[in-house]
């Protein structure tokens, strides 16, 4: 028997013989209870009441009307990351969709149907075997569901656009255990509010995506730079990201060389200053040209550049995060790098909390840029850059450090954004409405309100959800 909240505080006395999945049903006292509960941000410790490992659409729809008749807190789990902590609840139930991870591709409709719990790296797999790719982010145990959900930037986004721009369709599990079928005929407005509009409409279950021709090589412009030169890498950043072919996404990163054999071990501990981008063309000389400024500016710690299967791009960043490190991530859109925003990169990166931490500048524009800011949920695309903070850490001693470290230094580069966020790197949603309303925009934010009341009138899923894992 275990314990399990109401969303009114009150609390139920459940066994696992009440919900009856064709998957498994987890409670606190289960020997895998531990495991199963555990996200990826170890930050976030939390004891739900039963976990519903689902196996089945059918297992999505019991679960959900099992939490809507108890009036249960409700939490959604896709595949990966959450690094906000959203996926998953104190007391109550988690619908847990990381065995529903399949992929399958029509090549010659250039589509790839992505069950709710898969992580990139499935897509990437699936999808390369035919020279093609569904716009993901920059690492592949991300999960789809909240990749995309929360618009999705990632090596494709200037060439292809956001992850959420190439959705086309989705099936969906709605808050009366009902299965509706989405695309640009049916049901069109929930399809909009799918866009980046982060979920809590219901329960995703399968994504449909447009593919692209990609591969299955891209050229890769990977150079390290000796971290005192970071206002000189960010200077030249700037001037090569001015006039850019949409082939090129990249981005600049200040960090710290890791222990690793990969780079050289005088360079261990050193801070860095890294500019990384993806050519998406597939003339790989003509790729390699496009990135060449970025490796042009002499003496690296090491150049890694050349071409690289894409798959392998997906992956080369997996490594720096980690199961159970503790994360803390929030972001801000920057209309211009000025010298003020320069100056103030070099300054809160020399004053990083942690070695494991970065400031990173995201270029964005191109084919993202192009889509009207009404057109999905996700909201104005204009900004030319994104400010991602990225505070990671290993012990709970280093938490108040990190994150008043995060917070302090989007505070600082505050009045130089459009003060847009982006909702995947939103810190733990303590902001509430109006870290929604700042990534969609009012006007977007209020037509997602309006639709969740629509589809979820008794707020099943909650009345201010965050993406899903």
């Amino acid at each position: 028997m275990t314990t399990v909240t109401t969303r009114s505080g009150g609390d139920v006395l459940l066994t696992a013989s009440d919900l009856d999945l064709d998957g498994q049903l987890v409670g606190p006292d289960d020997e895998s209870y531990d495991r199963v509960r555990a996200l990826w941000n170890g930050m976030i410790d939390r004891e739900p009441g039963l976990v519903a490992r689902c196996e089945s659409v059918d297992d999505v729809r019991r679960s959900v009307r099992f939490a809507a008749d108890l009036d249960l807190r409700l939490a959604v789990r896709g595949g990966g990351h959450n690094v906000a902590g959203t996926a998953s609840v104190d007391g109550g139930l988690v619908i847990d969709l990381s065995a529903m991870n399949g992929v399958t591709v029509d090549p010659g409709a250039a589509v790839a149907a992505v069950a709710g719990g898969a992580r990139w790296a499935e897509v990437d797999a699936a999808t390369q075997e035919h020279g093609l790719a569904a716009p993901g982010g920059v690492v592949s145990e991300t999960g789809v569901g909240g990749l995309t959900l929360g618009g999705g930037i990632g090596w494709l986004r200037r060439k292809h656009g956001l992850a959420c721009d190439s959705l086309i369709g989705a099936q969906l599990v709605t808050a009366d255990g009902g299965v509706l079928e989405i695309d640009e005929n049916d049901h069109p407005d929930l399809l909009w509010a799918l866009r980046g509009g982060g979920g809590g409409l219901g329960v995703v279950t399968r994504f449909d995506f447009e593919l692209h021709p990609v591969g299955p090589e891209v050229f890769v412009a990977f150079v390290l730079y000796h971290g005192e030169r970071a206002a000189e890498v960010l200077h030249a950043y700037r001037d090569y990201t001015t006039e850019l072919d949409d082939e090129v996404s990249s981005f600049v990163i200040l960090g710290t060389v890791p222990d690793e054999e990969d780079f050289p071990e005088d360079a261990w501990g050193e801070p860095y200053a890294m500019l990384m981008a993806c050519a998406a063309t597939t003339d790989l000389r003509e790729g390699e040209r496009l990135v060449q400024p970025l490796r042009d500016l002499g003496d690296p710690i090491i150049d890694m550049s050349g071409p690289m299967p894409y798959v392998d791009l997906q992956q080369v960043l997996d490594a720096d995060y980690p199961d159970g490190l503790r994360y803390y991530w929030k972001s801000l859109h920057l209309p211009a790098m000025t010298d003020d925003v320069v100056e103030l990169a070099t300054e809160w990166a020399d004053n990083r909390s942690s070695d494991l931490s970065t400031l990173d500048i995201w270029h964005l524009g191109g084919a993202m840029a192009r889509v009207p800011a009404d057109a999905t949920a996700f909201g104005d695309r204009s900004a030319p850059y994104l400010l991602g903070v990225e505070a990671n850490w290993e012990a709970p001693a280093q938490d108040e450090a990190n994150l008043a470290w995060t917070r302090g230094c989007i505070e600082a580069f505050r009045q130089h954004s459009t003060g847009e966020e982006y909702l995947n790197f939103p810190g733990f949603f303590e902001g509430g409405d109006e870290t929604r309303r700042a990534a969609h925009g009012a006007e977007n934010y209020e037509r997602l309100e309006r639709i969740r009341r629509q589809v979820d009138p008794d707020g099943v899923f909650g009345s201010r959800p965050g993406p899903v894992g």
